[in-house]
């Protein structure tokens, strides 16, 4: 099975540089990025690569060695511990924005005893998340934009975001309308890609392609500095609290290379959606290993925000 694997790899490689190349998933709208997740999505590649969580995984810091799907399920804990949501009581009401295919959310209503909701701009997500939801577990999901939540005001006991933030393209409305709907002693719990601030040194010539690569290749318009956006939650009209931020960019570096090595871990994973899957594979390992070149230079830093308001 992995000789065959790594045979339609090799073939496949250099169409799939050429897809790369053409840069056809640049940000453009909302539209866009719905688009871009339905698409990944519906072919069903990364949920079989990575299960049910698209996000990074959390090491330990130092970090150590750990199976992929564990250090993502690990991730979503060290978030609950390091916010201070693990202090709410059962029941408590929170909202997941960017829930992807719902696995945070399922841990969070599992272990933790919330009342969630999850949203995503995809159609396909939530179809695919409400699919893989248990009957009985309180968390349901709706389509919904996160710059215009369709909630009321501080209707929320907890805010819950993970790697969202880069597809906004207004990141002050982001920041104003996580706050809007968290409720007075409520908490935020936002991770997030976050670029090097530009007070802390200029993009050379080779960061700046690589970064063009990076918010072309999935979507995004834009990446906030970690100060940046702390600076959002600062200045919004709903803030109330000091924000707290964090750099997980040592406890996260693994994912990367964990991405693509889970193709090789496996091989029937891909293989069993056809070839077709193998050159989608390939056509995404470019961006990984340049998303993994810049957090290891500084170039992005993994950020963590907090606030109890």
């Amino acid at each position: 099975m992995l000789s065959q694997f790594l045979l339609i790899a090799a073939a496949g490689g250099g169409a799939a540089l050429l897809l790369w190349l053409r840069r056809d998933r640049r940000y453009e709208s909302s539209d866009s990025v719905a688009a871009a997740y339905d698409a990944w999505t519906d072919d069903r590649l990364l949920e079989r690569l990575w299960g049910e969580h698209v996000h990074l995984g959390h090491y330990g810091d130092p970090p150590q060695s750990s199976d992929f799907r564990a250090a993502k399920e690990a991730f979503v804990h060290e978030l609950v511990r390091w916010s201070g949501l693990d202090q709410l009581p059962p029941g408590s009401k929170l909202i997941d924005v960017g829930c992807g295919i719902g696995g945070s959310a399922r841990i969070l209503a599992r272990d933790y005893g919330f009342d969630v909701l999850g949203i995503s701009i995809s159609p396909a997500q939530v179809r695919r998340a409400t699919e893989l939801t248990a009957e009985g577990l309180s968390c349901r999901f709706a389509v919904m934009d996160a710059l215009d939540l369709q909630c009321a005001d501080q209707s929320f006991d907890a805010v819950w975001s993970v790697e969202a933030g880069p597809h906004m393209p207004d990141k002050q409305r982001y920041a104003d309308e996580l706050l809007r709907v968290l409720r007075p002693g409520g908490t935020l719990a936002v991770a997030d890609w976050n670029r090097r601030d530009p007070s802390d040194g200029a993009m050379n010539r080779s960061e700046r392609w690589v970064m063009r690569q990076l918010l072309h290749q999935w979507a995004h318009p834009e990446f906030a500095s970690i100060k940046g956006f702390s600076g959002n939650l600062e200045a919004s009209c709903h803030r109330r609290g000091d924000v707290v931020t964090g750099d997980w960019t040592a406890a996260t570096l693994p994912s990367w290379i964990d991405s693509i090595a889970e193709g090789l871990r496996r091989p029937g994973a891909v293989l069993g959606l056809g070839p077709g899957a193998v050159l989608q594979g390939l056509r995404e390992t470019p961006t990984l290993l340049l998303m993994r070149w810049a957090f290891a230079t500084g170039l992005m830093q993994f950020g963590v925000f907090r606030l109890r308001r």
